[in-house]
């Protein structure tokens, strides 16, 4: 299951880079959200993919798992869906100002002229 989860990681990152390489804005938050979704696979898979019962004291179990990545990922995606909120607004202030999404037009190398 971890090659699986692993190759998964591997076309999140992929497909993250290429959407953050282009010159569209939205594209480029959509890249980070995708990159911030395989960064949290990826801590998962690393924790291993056990079955298990929970850490409590008083109950017996033959196997538990590790509560410190699931903890990790949910501080992530929090943290991720703020960005991403503060990234979209960005944008959609950007548009407003500018009337374009493209990163070349927002910089001002526009050689169209």
């Amino acid at each position: 299951m971890e090659i699986l989860m692993s190759i998964v990681v591997g076309i999140l990152f992929m497909a993250a880079t290429y959407l953050m390489l282009s010159k569209s804005l939205l594209r480029i938050i959509i890249g980070t959200g995708l990159l911030s979704h395989g960064a949290h696979l990826l801590i998962l898979t690393m924790g291993g993919l056990k079955k298990g019962a929970a850490p409590l004291l008083g109950e017996e179990a033959s196997s538990y798992v590790d509560p410190l990545p699931q903890a990790l990922i949910l501080t992530a995606i929090v943290i991720s869906f703020g960005v991403t909120s503060f990234f979209l607004v960005m944008a959609y202030r950007a548009y407003q100002e500018l009337g374009s999404d493209n990163m070349d037009q927002l910089r001002g190398n526009d050689h169209n002229e």
